[in-house]
């Protein structure tokens, strides 16, 4: 392989060593969630957590800073994920259809890791540790992704009060469309969520 083709591999995503890092990292937080699942959040301690990992204290601790945090990486992937397709929408897209795009493609994930999610959600709601957690404000998550959809047009500063009002009233349709899924009223989970967005543009 020429040097320009190693100069390419290492810009066109994370090295390796952000590959190893990230899988290790995801692997502790699996390791945790399932213990979690299996014995409750409040039984469970970073000593079993790094024991079953097969990790160090220092390890784990490398990834998160608590046991809180190793809890809501599931909540920061799916956060990644969203904005990953904004980013990654047809250029031709307006904010709005942008939008639209990632939320669906969030809804999808979320049907197709469902069969735990939905465990996932009842923790992370009965988790009085993370009722304050960063992660979990959505004003903060609304300002993100409005700035995501600022620079997938090439533009910087501030979203006016719009283009934060059409980030919020998404967010709330996916909330009503996630509730509806854990009430188990939507029959048809993508295409319900599709008929939610579509509400929504219809004003």
């Amino acid at each position: 392989m020429t040097d320009a083709g190693v100069r390419d591999r290492s810009t066109a995503g994370p090295g390796l060593r952000e590959r190893k890092r990230a899988a290790a990292k995801a692997h502790v937080a699996e390791v945790a969630i399932g213990l979690f699942f299996e014995r409750g959040y409040g039984e469970v301690s970073i000593t079993e957590i790094c024991e079953v990992a097969g990790v160090a204290r220092r390890s784990f601790f490398r990834y998160f800073a608590t046991k809180e945090d190793a809890l809501l990486e599931p909540i920061r992937a799916m956060a990644d994920l969203f904005e990953g397709a904004i980013a990654g929408a047809p250029a031709e897209l307006d904010d709005g259809a942008a939008l639209d795009h990632a939320l669906r493609a969030l809804g999808v994930h979320v049907v197709e890791q469902w069969a735990w999610l939905e465990h996932y959600f009842r923790m992370i709601e009965e988790t009085a540790a993370l009722a304050a957690a960063p992660e979990l404000q959505l004003a903060g998550r609304e300002r993100a992704v409005a700035g995501e959809l600022l620079r997938r047009r090439g533009e910087t500063g501030a979203a006016d009060w719009r283009l934060r009002l059409r980030v919020g009233c998404g967010i709330a349709a996916f909330r009503v469309w996630l509730d509806d899924m854990r009430a188990g009223a939507a029959v048809e989970p993508v295409a319900h969520l599709d008929r939610v967005l579509a509400a929504l543009r219809a004003g």
